[in-house]
């Protein structure tokens, strides 16, 4: 047997054996083992801008620039030079390698804020079988927002927010999704998730959810609107018996006392808006009701059940509020519910938090799940992947490391659950911070696949988000023998920071594809940013 380290050896492997059905990719995915980035460059030269991601396909570097403004796009390219001999490893890298453009071509920039609206630099989502972005501008918040029928108290608004959808071949804005006097959770794309063509955008403000479908040719179409209404009739019907009630068959006016048939029929004409619950709310208390009615036989007892469980807790049910939803597939949302207190946190995992699973045909909740429900978590332990709902048209995202797909994912998480002091607590906790999953918020680079390398994932991991700055390389180990030390990822300047009382975080990016890698070290006072790129030379 050839030595599994030895990457001429594992050619000539590939060559002369055929892997197991379906496990071709995995086994190609091996090689990364090998190809690993070798080489830092510290403190590159690159302009002061802000950067987001790379596209799931890797052909995208999507960059805002300082005054969140402007889109800059880049396509990553790699480092070339010359040298004499036979051996370029020996020999220095050029000074054109400290220069960002040395690595990256910048395609184009466009400008996509007004003067009073900026580029939410946190919010990107990438078709990636049409190359299609979506991008979002808004105004400033405002938190103490007028009182306004059918929106929610509590929950700031924006006067608008922009949805753009570009072309990223050429920049080219496609079409725009305007929404006036709302708000909606653009950090980390938590309120708004992408499944194949659809795209789900929740309206904390309005309790509202717009499904929208991006068509090939570029247009952003309205499929449905779900909240008040569910089905695309209700309002007609609720208008027309509202008419009727207003306008009663004459036939029938004689029994009303003449001089007050006006003025009475005035006074009795009902408020539909406050007299009514939303369509989206009607169905989940429905739902509910019929699940305890349900659960008992005998009619005293039952009777007793909705007294304890139903009607003691209705106003509860009743002022909750949509936090958050994902696609399960084409038909399906994930709905999670909360109070209002949560609704706006970046962390509301000490807020009760409620799921169901809504059927957008039928327009019925098919499921259920109260706080801490245990058999949602044993659904999310076991059929993780699932809940991602990655589109048909990416690849790479289907191989992102999860508890039910690797093994050593598993195990870290049942140590963790072994280690909770409470399992309904950490139940709650671990689906509270979890569920609805923030569409596109992982990268699917090979070298955060947990069967091939071993890593701190308090200071690294998959999922885009800041961390705390460290001035200690961040390690990557074989996950197989011999469990050796294949790479370091360092952020900040090489000899480390001398300033240990400035706050600093750091991102990292990595390339899906290729051993390239970003690591971004900014404090909070707006300083530029301290960018060093880790490569194979």
């Amino acid at each position: 047997m050839f030595r599994r380290s030895n990457i001429a050896a594992r050619i000539f492997q590939r060559q002369i054996y055929t892997p197991a059905p379906g496990t071709s990719v995995h086994c190609a995915r091996r090689f990364y083992e090998n190809l690993v980035p070798s080489c830092t460059i510290f403190d590159v030269e690159c302009p002061d801008q802000s950067f987001c991601k790379f596209t799931d396909d890797g052909q995208y570097l999507i960059c805002f620039s300082r005054n969140q403004q402007d889109l800059i796009v880049y396509r990553p390219t790699w480092l070339s030079f010359s040298c004499k001999g036979e051996d370029c490893d020996a020999f220095d890298l050029p000074p054109k390698a400290k220069r960002f453009e040395s690595f990256f071509t910048q395609l184009y920039s466009v400008s996509l804020a007004s003067s009073n609206a900026l580029i939410c630099k946190d919010f990107f989502l990438y078709m990636e079988g049409n190359h299609y972005g979506i991008f979002a501008t808004s105004t400033a918040p405002i938190h103490e927002p007028p009182a306004a029928g059918g929106a929610i108290q509590g929950i700031p608004y924006i006067e608008k927010i922009t949805f753009h959808l570009i072309r990223l071949e050429d920049g080219l804005v496609l079409d725009e999704k305007i929404l006036l006097n709302d708000f909606v959770n653009l950090t980390h794309n938590m309120g708004v998730f992408l499944y194949d063509d659809l795209l789900a955008i929740v309206s904390l403000h309005n309790q509202t959810i717009h499904i929208l479908q991006i068509r090939d040719s570029g247009n952003l179409v309205n499929v449905r609107t779900i909240g008040e209404f569910c089905h695309e009739d209700d309002e007609l019907f609720l208008n027309s018996n509202a008419q009727c009630l207003a306008f009663p068959d004459k036939s029938k006016l004689h029994r009303l006392p003449g001089n007050n048939v006006q003025n009475g029929l005035q006074h009795s004409q009902p408020n539909l808006e406050d007299s009514f619950l939303t369509g989206i709310k009607q169905r989940l208390l429905s739902f509910i009701f019929q699940g305890i009615w349900n659960e008992e036989k005998d009619h005293t007892l039952r009777v007793q059940c909705l007294k304890k469980k139903f009607y003691y807790h209705f106003r509860d049910y009743a002022e909750l509020i949509i936090w958050r939803v994902q696609f399960l597939d084409r038909h399906h949302l994930l709905i999670k519910f909360g109070s209002v207190d949560g609704g706006v946190l970046r962390n509301a995992d000490h807020h009760p938090a409620f799921f169901a699973v809504y059927n957008m045909e039928t327009t019925d909740i098919i499921a259920f799940y109260q706080n801490s429900p245990e058999e949602l978590y044993l659904l999310f332990e076991q059929f993780c992947d699932h809940f991602h709902a990655a589109s048909r048209n990416s690849l790479s995202m289907n191989f992102v490391s999860s508890h039910s797909n690797n093994i050593h994912a598993l195990e870290k998480l049942r140590c963790v659950k072994n280690k909770a002091s409470s399992s309904s607590q950490f139940v709650k906790k671990m689906l509270g911070s979890s569920l609805p999953y923030s569409c596109q918020s992982q990268s699917p680079s090979p070298y955060f696949d947990q069967s091939l390398f071993r890593f701190d994932e308090k200071l690294i991991s998959a999922t885009n988000r800041h961390r705390q700055s460290t001035d200690h390389p961040i390690k990557f180990i074989l996950r197989r023998q011999p469990y050796s030390l294949k790479f370091k990822v360092k952020t900040g300047p090489e000899a480390g920071n001398t300033d240990g009382r400035t706050k600093k975080i750091s991102s990292f990016l990595f390339h899906p594809t290729l051993p390239l890698v970003l690591s971004i070290q900014q404090t909070l006072f707006l300083q530029p940013s301290v960018v060093n790129i880790h490569f194979r030379r």
